[in-house]
């Protein structure tokens, strides 16, 4: 693992063989939902880009994927709670199958304004699959469709998950305990 900057902390909250089994049990959900049918999954970048490779990878269907981007963080811990869309998608999802690949379902906010944005372009069906869901720290009332852990209301990092877009390339989930401020 590599090693934390300064007096940032690096404790192991999801180990990289827990992720994978997992990452096998919500695409056999999604192949067994979606049976004989497309689905296209749409990973929001950057953070999913991981999950989604591993995830598509595993899933025993006709499959496309897209990407798009959001950004609601900035360089920081809190969400702005400003949703911007940085990078649409490249292709009609028109009647498609529609899976929304997120890393993590925190306060619901970005969920919520990218499904309204999908919603409008008339996908045939429109789910999520979340590699975390962070329940308590819900504002929105969105719920995921495949969920790969549900963690607690700590600030996580790796598997595609960024401080400052660092530690993504970690291969296991990990807590990220931040310095305190200096007054």
């Amino acid at each position: 693992m590599p090693v934390a900057v300064g007096q940032e902390k690096l404790k192991v909250l999801i180990r990289r063989a827990r992720i994978q089994k997992r990452v096998v049990e919500v695409a056999r959900a999604i192949t067994r939902d979606f049976k004989g049918e497309r689905v296209h999954l749409v990973g929001v970048l950057k953070g999913a880009c991981i999950f989604l490779s591993d995830l598509v990878r595993e899933i025993n269907l006709d499959t496309s994927i897209d990407f798009i981007a959001v950004s609601s963080y900035g360089k920081g811990k809190q969400s702005s709670g400003q949703v911007r869309l940085l990078k649409d998608l490249d292709s009609s999802i028109q009647g498609l199958n529609v899976v929304v690949v997120e890393d993590i379902l925190d306060t619901g906010v970005t969920l919520t304004y990218l499904l309204r944005i999908l919603k409008q372009r008339k996908p045939k069906s429109l789910k999520i699959a979340a590699l975390l869901d962070k329940p308590s720290r819900r504002i929105k009332d969105v719920k995921g469709d495949y969920i790969g852990f549900t963690i607690p209301n700590d600030f996580v990092v790796g598997y595609g998950l960024d401080y400052a877009e660092r530690y993504r390339n970690l291969k296991d989930v990990c807590i990220l305990t931040l310095p305190p401020e200096k007054e």
